[in-house]
């Protein structure tokens, strides 16, 4: 059987459920209670069951009628949130749009995006907040947000778009390995000042070290600075305080430049995961879908 034949009695059948009878759901469809009752008896013989049981004062669902209303029900509203994406795909993005961002990744990597996409569409009025911690996306009321790191499972209700993992890297400023030297070995790299992230919790973030067995370990430090920002983490290693394991993202400037050096290649490794996040009930919404495609299409890690 085509599939436009199988959806034919559907809506006739859900509104004759709403109503109680067919005369009310004649009225609700503007047909006649014969047209609304042949419909009936139409996709009855089709799927070879009864879904009514017929009384003189109210229909009344039998259990494979109630098990197949509830798949019609969802059916419809699925075909609903369809012509709502088609509807959205040529809408103007127009609204107050809640974006939030890590902090110093958020400035340094995505607000350009951000403004030029912005600057497109003047309907578009965004509110961008920069946050370091998890962000509930739902209860907070943020229509999308740039997580690095994050949970490992997302809720249901919370959609996601994985984009990469941070690369790291250890480097340290050129006066730095000139007063004390460059490490040519792990255990070399022991013995040198280092400059961590911190957490709000007030500790430090371990490093990530590629053991010889292959795995990548975390290993405490204990650190001669210890910063709770990114940007001030750089600031510190080109200040000449030591070493630090830093993303690429974070470092390429300075790399580029010559104030910071990478050290130890056969080191670097993968870092956190990328994503984008979106409340799964703002995902249609005209204004969410263009900022997720745009930076989905535009932002990279590395």
């Amino acid at each position: 059987m085509h599939s436009a034949e199988r959806l034919k009695g559907i809506d006739v059948f859900v509104a004759t459920v709403a109503a109680g009878n067919f005369t009310a759901a004649a009225d609700r469809l503007n047909l006649t209670g014969s047209a609304v009752g042949k419909a009936i008896a139409r996709l009855e013989a089709r799927l070879g069951t009864r879904l009514f049981e017929r009384t003189t004062r109210r229909l009344q669902l039998t259990d494979a009628g109630a098990a197949f209303h509830r798949i019609c029900v969802r059916v419809l509203e699925e075909l609903e949130s369809a012509e709502r994406v088609l509807a959205a795909d040529a809408a103007e993005p127009s609204g107050r749009l809640r974006v939030d961002l890590p902090a110093t990744f958020g400035r340094r990597q995505v607000m350009a995006l951000l403004l030029a996409l912005v600057n497109k569409h003047p309907k578009l009025q965004t509110h961008v907040s920069f946050t370091d911690r998890f962000v509930d996306v739902v209860d907070e009321g943020i229509d999308l947000a740039v997580r690095i790191g994050g949970v490992d499972t997302w809720p249901t209700n919370v959609g996601h778009r994985f984009l990469g993992k941070e690369r790291l890297i250890f480097c340290a400023s050129p006066g730095y390995l000139q007063q004390h030297g460059t490490p040519q070995t792990l255990p070399d790299l022991w013995r040198h000042d280092t400059v961590t992230y911190g957490r709000a919790d007030g500790t430090a973030s371990p490093w990530l070290i590629v053991s010889d067995q292959g795995p990548t370990e975390r290993r405490g430090i204990e650190s001669r600075v210890v910063v709770g920002h990114g940007e001030a983490q750089l600031d510190a290693v080109l200040a000449g305080l030591g070493v630090a394991q830093l993303a690429t993202w974070l470092a390429e400037e300075a790399l580029r430049a010559g104030r910071l050096v990478p050290i130890l290649p056969s080191l670097d490794v993968d870092g956190l995961p990328l994503h984008i996040v979106w409340p799964q009930s703002k995902r249609l919404l005209p204004k969410v879908d263009v900022v997720l495609n745009h930076l989905a299409t535009h932002l990279r890690i590395r």
